[in-house]
Formats: C-alpha cells, sequence, structure tokens
C-alpha cells in the first residue's frame, strides 16, 4: 500500500482530528430528535436515495445522526460511550488521516448500497432505507478496534471478561449468517456497505506473503538454509511484539523521531505514539 503512503503525506494535514467527537455530537442531535419525534428523522432525515434525487441532498449527511440503541436512552448513551472510546483509540494508534479514510469509506458505502437498492427496487428501497443508520459503520469501527488491540477485554453482560478479537469473529459470523439467510437488499447493504473492512485488512495485513513469487521465494529459502528455528531474535516491534521469526517478509526499522532504541514492524513504523524523553524516565522509574 505504498500508494496510500505517498497519499498520506500529500493530503493527510488535511484529516479532521478528533473525528469521533463530531460523530459523538451528531448521534447526540440524534438523540434530541428522537425524543422530540422519530417521525422527524424518518420524514425528513433518513438516508432516502429518492427523496435525494428529488433535491433533498442534505439527508447523505443528516442520516448520520440516527444514535445507536434505538429508543433504549440508557443503552444509547453506554453506546455512544463505548464507540467514542474506541474511535479516539483507533484515532491515536493510526492517525487522523487513516481513521478519516476509514470512517468515511464506511459512510460512502453505505450511501452507495442505499442507491444500489433504489436502482433494484425502485421508490419501494424507501421504505427499506428509512431504518437504515450507522449500523454497518458501527459494526466496522468495532471490527477495526477489534483486530488492532485483539487482547483488550471487555465485559461481556458486564460479568464475563471477553476477548476483543473473539468478539470481533463473533459479530462477522452474525453478520456472514444474515448474508446468507437475507435477501438481496440485505445482502447489497451488508456487502457494499463494509467495503471499509476490506479497506482496512489491505491497510494493516501484509499481502505479498501471498504473492506466487513471495511464495517461492520463502520455499527457496527453507530449502537452502533448512527447516531449523532460529533462537534469537534479532528484532522485535514495540507495539505488537512480533518478531524476525514471526515471517521472513517483515520488514523492522527504528523510529528517529522516538527516544531510546525502540523498533517497529512496517505496520506500526508510521502509526506508533511516538516515545518522548518523559515517557522513558516514567519506565525507568518502574523498574
Amino acid at each position: 500500500m505504498k500508494w496510500f503512503a505517498k497519499l498520506e503525506r500529500k493530503i493527510g494535514r488535511y484529516a479532521i482530528k478528533n473525528l469521533m467527537m463530531y460523530i459523538i455530537v451528531l448521534y447526540a442531535l440524534g438523540i434530541v430528535v428522537f425524543l422530540y419525534d422519530p417521525m422527524v428523522y424518518y420524514a425528513y432525515l433518513a438516508l432516502s436515495p429518492g427523496q435525494i434525487l428529488k433535491g433533498q441532498v442534505w439527508r447523505l449527511v443528516t442520516f448520520l445522526i440516527m444514535p445507536p440503541g434505538g429508543s433504549n436512552i440508557f443503552f444509547t448513551l453506554l453506546s455512544l460511550y463505548i464507540y467514542w472510546s474506541l474511535g479516539t483509540t483507533i484515532e491515536r494508534v493510526w492517525g487522523a488521516f487513516r481513521f478519516n479514510v476509514y470512517f468515511f469509506t464506511g459512510v460512502i458505502g453505505t450511501i452507495a448500497a442505499a442507491f444500489i437498492i433504489y436502482a433494484i427496487y425502485g421508490e419501494m428501497a424507501d421504505y427499506y432505507m428509512m431504518m437504515v443508520g450507522t449500523e454497518y459503520i458501527n459494526f466496522s469501527l468495532f471490527i477495526a478496534y477489534a483486530f488492532t488491540f485483539p487482547d483488550a477485554q471487555f465485559l461481556l453482560f458486564f460479568l464475563i471478561p471477553i476477548r476483543a478479537k473473539v468478539l470481533g469473529y463473533l459479530e462477522i459470523i452474525v453478520y456472514a449468517v444474515l448474508f446468507i439467510t437475507g435477501d438481496l437488499a440485505s445482502r447489497v447493504m451488508i456487502g457494499v456497505s463494509l467495503l471499509n473492512v476490506i479497506f482496512f485488512l489491505l491497510l494493516t495485513r501484509n499481502l505479498n506473503r501471498f504473492r506466487p513469487g513471495e511464495i517461492k521465494r520463502r520455499r527457496d529459502f527453507k530449502k537452502k538454509v533448512g527447516a531449523a528455528p532460529i533462537s534469537v531474535n534479532r528484532h522485535r516491534c514495540a507495539v505488537c511484539g512480533r518478531t524476525s521469526q514471526d515471517g521472513d517478509d517483515l520488514v523492522f526499522r527504528f523510529c528517529s523521531k522516538c527516544e531510546g532504541n525502540f523498533e517497529y514492524c512496517q505496520d506500526h513504523l508510521y502509526t506508533h505514539i511516538h516515545v518522548t524523553k518523559e515517557d522513558l524516565e516514567r519506565m525507568k522509574n518502574k523498574h
């Protein structure tokens, strides 16, 4: 994804920082609207391709105010806190530009899916799209967190500790079942609106290992040096802990902006939080 790194260097300064804070403000407005009269949202603000084509272009943005949690105000407020925490954490790790691209790709995918469904069903699609808000965008946000911080723990039902990656896999299974058993509109909505998840996988996973040339290179390398494991790890990523034994295709570099000798893999070289002198002092005091 070298092209993406070049794009980030060119226009990264235009990214919206603290994006999740603005999204939470939109959700807060949505709570006010739903408490006043939910029909205001469905009649004037929902994602309705038919009405958008008639000139109500504000719906391309206002559909984002539908808050997660439905009519249960307690669950809604809890959801807002969770998504704010997830989004701000991801932005700190990825950087504002990558998080902006990920989130808005989900928004664009949701809008594109709505118009595809409208092209298939015509005006009948508007009744289906009235109920579409940010469900799939929030789902993709959780997936991004679950696979960025797989060992983070959540309390299921406020009691049972469970790792983020387990919840992430369960969410994927649920949506896979909905995709298989749902109607055409549901399949289009799930498939297109979650394109940002695929984009995330391309950004955060090194896909070179699956190329035929790379597979052949690794096979030839093993034939030359043998399959015996190397007992000494020369490199270790300070963020994810991966070492040179975890893959022949991993590349490690030292960061010139970090204090101390901290080494990072190619996935975290540009996304990690730089270590300052104060951080080093705190580390020494702990030991």
